[in-house]
């Protein structure tokens, strides 16, 4: 099984930082959209192939966008949400990275199903737990990418998210120097 992590494209909450890590559910700008489209030549997803993604619009709209036909399979997933790198405490945490509600999802993307974990609430999410949870919640999540048998597994989320699990993979010196760039992306092999 192969996983391929990809950072969202260009969002509005990057173009002024830090005063616009305030907004709350930032959509893609234009070049955000353009970036995504051309995930597509770098990854053209097929039928088999499954994208899962975290809950915030920026993501969701990255995925649409990518994969404009619906070619592939899309599930939101709570496990893939924001998640700050390095952990700092949850009063920390930037109003651009708190997850859409469910309702929202449901209502605004009514094809997309959504996945939750058994270890967080869907208002709290991954942002600021605990590492030994966070080990946890990727622990489900590895088993459930596992038990869906897919060749290929495609997760669009955030540099944070992304940093996490390539620590949980056993990066131990990863750095916010690591981070991608818009839609940037991190392969692993299982």
């Amino acid at each position: 099984m192969k996983i391929v992590f990809i950072r969202h494209g260009q969002g509005e909450h990057t173009l002024n930082a830090p005063d616009s890590l305030r907004i709350i559910d930032p959509w893609l700008t234009h070049k955000g959209i353009d970036q995504s489209i051309r995930l597509n030549d770098r990854f053209p997803v097929t039928v088999d192939d499954m994208i899962v993604i975290s809950p915030t619009r920026r993501t969701i709209q990255t995925a649409l966008h990518w994969d404009s036909e619906r070619k592939s399979q899309f599930l939101i997933h709570h496990a893939v949400g924001p998640r700050m790198f390095p952990l700092l405490p949850a009063s920390r945490a930037l109003p651009c990275d708190t997850p859409l509600p469910k309702e929202d999802i449901r209502s605004q993307f009514t094809h997309i199903p959504i996945i939750e974990s058994e270890f967080t609430t869907w208002n709290i999410g991954i942002n600021a737990i605990q590492e030994s949870l966070f080990h946890q919640v990727a622990d489900e999540f590895m088993n459930w990418c596992r038990a869906l048998n897919k060749q290929t597994i495609y997760v669009v989320s955030h540099d944070g998210t992304i940093t996490s699990y390539r620590q949980y993979f056993g990066e131990s010196s990863v750095t916010r120097n690591d981070f991608l760039g818009e839609t940037g992306f991190y392969q692993m092999t299982f």
